[in-house]
């Protein structure tokens, strides 16, 4: 075990390989490391991604898109496997130069339209199709609230919270402690306004929702962690009530399934290219 009275050096030098569960696809520099062009499938929209929560954002706005009707919200969605380091090849570091998944590819407009950040692709579908955001200034502005709330907390149940707690190669109390306590509050703070509304956007479900749930909701279902036990989860009961209405939805249960390579075998649909792929 590391000393936990570890002083910082006076240069920080990278040690490949030290320790965690993602230690071997970490690294201090951007860039490609190999030569791997995209696969581009027959439908204008191309997803390269991985059914982590950020990834499931992108599926789920898809997928309601496709259930609403809109047809040009038709997709191909090709598997990032983040483990194997596929996030680093060429093609995809073109389509998103921060290496992270979920990356898509507009071929419907030349030259075709990168768009990266889970965010930036939910705002660029919902107006590219005007869908899943209120109508009016005061709830466009709510909905653009709660997505930029969960860009900015996000990290700190993913990368904070949900790293310490789940993924480091030690435990230390002060790292588990600090970034429980900040999680807990965020959760107090989504159970406070949905004790109020349906949603975060009132009575309409939006991107916003559709940015939050995979990450909060998951959190409180036990998907994300294995940590509900440990947060007491079953006291936001607002959460929970938004949490499992959310997860019922028909499209939402497609959507979770996409670019998913782990679970039970129906629950798993590495590549997606045609809605039959998903009955």
């Amino acid at each position: 075990m590391s000393d936990p009275s570890y002083t910082p050096p006076k240069v920080w030098t990278w040690e490949p390989g030290n320790g965690g569960r993602f230690a071997n696809i970490n690294r201090p520099i951007a860039g490609p490391t190999h030569d791997k062009p995209l696969p581009v499938g027959e439908h204008p929209l191309q997803l390269h991604s991985l059914a982590t929560p950020n990834g499931v954002k992108v599926t789920i706005m898809l997928e309601e898109l496709l259930a609403s009707g809109i047809a040009g919200a038709e997709y191909d969605a090709w598997l990032i496997n983040i483990m194997e380091g596929d996030q680093f090849g060429s093609g995809f570091v073109e389509a998103n130069p921060n290496s992270k998944i979920p990356a898509l590819m507009d071929h419907s407009v030349t030259p075709p339209q990168r768009v990266f950040e889970s965010g930036s692709i939910l705002m660029y579908l919902a107006e590219k199709f005007n869908a899943f955001i209120p109508d009016t200034p005061a709830g466009r502005t709510e909905c653009f609230n709660w997505l930029f709330w969960q860009m900015g907390s996000g990290p700190i149940l993913g990368g904070g919270f949900g790293h310490f707690y789940a993924y480091a190669p030690e435990k230390y109390e002060y790292p588990i402690n600090r970034f429980t306590m900040e999680v807990k509050r965020q959760l107090d703070v989504l159970d406070r306004h949905l004790a109020d509304n349906t949603y975060l956007c009132g009575d309409t479900y939006s991107i916003a929702d559709m940015a939050v749930w995979p990450w909060y909701g998951w959190l409180v279902q036990n998907k994300v962690y294995d940590a509900a036990e440990f947060l007491e989860a079953d006291g936001y009961t607002h959460v929970l009530r938004w949490a499992n209405a959310i997860a019922e939805r028909p499209a939402v249960k497609r959507g979770v399934k996409v670019n998913r390579t782990w679970g039970e075998p129906d629950e798993q649909q590495p590549e997606r290219h045609n809605a039959s792929d998903l009955d």
